[in-house]
């Protein structure tokens, strides 16, 4: 599993935690978690700013599709944002969530946001997320689920995508947030399987699993 030690050259740290959002002057916003242990507290979110939070809508339908695996595992978010999704999962009973994010103020985000509480760990490396990705893959690190949300028209999607799919871990699950109609890879390097595709509005969350049928 993960080890932050493991990670050269990179900024890590280690904590508690509770969610997620994206970039500019960090503040309050009426974002809150939607589920588990913390459900209905308020988080830190950016006023403003290059990033772009998950919708509470798509963020709720990303649990949905989760379910029951969400319990005890080792979660993945990479381009986390403020750790929205990330916090949302140890609300819902992650063990260890670890979050990738490169921009100052949404690292900053996830900082404010440990406060808010969980039973889990949180780890926040402050890297960027495709180098951080290799970096984690040559290190063996696997995880039970990976949700990968790059910037929307990221011509890094597909590289993303395959460097996410190679930390999966047996049985475990990928989810990809996109861009409506962006066309990913049907079977990523790494040895995963496309699943099923997910619609909310112009966003859409799309499964990759590894090739046991026990995982799905």
């Amino acid at each position: 599993m993960y080890n932050p030690r493991h990670v050269s050259g990179l900024q890590c740290e280690s904590g508690k935690a509770m969610r997620r959002g994206k970039t500019g002057r960090v503040g309050v916003r009426p974002r809150r978690v939607q589920g588990g242990a913390a459900r209905g507290r308020a988080l830190r979110g950016p006023v403003a700013g290059s990033t772009r939070p998950t919708s509470a809508r798509v963020r709720r339908a990303i649990f949905d599709i989760l379910g029951r695996r969400v319990l005890d595992a080792e979660f993945l978010d990479a381009y986390a944002g403020t750790g929205a999704v990330g916090i949302e999962a140890l609300s819902r009973g992650a063990r260890r969530v670890v979050c990738i994010e490169n921009d100052p103020a949404a690292v900053k985000a996830i900082r404010d946001n440990r406060a808010a509480g969980s039973a889990g760990e949180l780890e926040v490396i402050a890297a960027d997320a495709a180098r951080t990705l290799d970096h984690l893959e040559r290190s063996g690190s696997r995880f039970t689920i990976v949700f990968l949300d790059p910037p929307y028209g990221d011509p890094g999607l597909g590289r993303a995508i395959e460097l996410a799919a190679r930390l999966v871990a047996p049985g475990g699950i990928l989810v990809v947030e996109h861009r409506r109609g962006s066309r990913l890879e049907a079977s990523p390097a790494g040895g995963i399987l496309r699943g099923r595709t997910y619609g909310h509005g112009d966003t859409e969350l799309t499964t990759f699993f590894p090739p046991d049928p026990d995982s799905r």
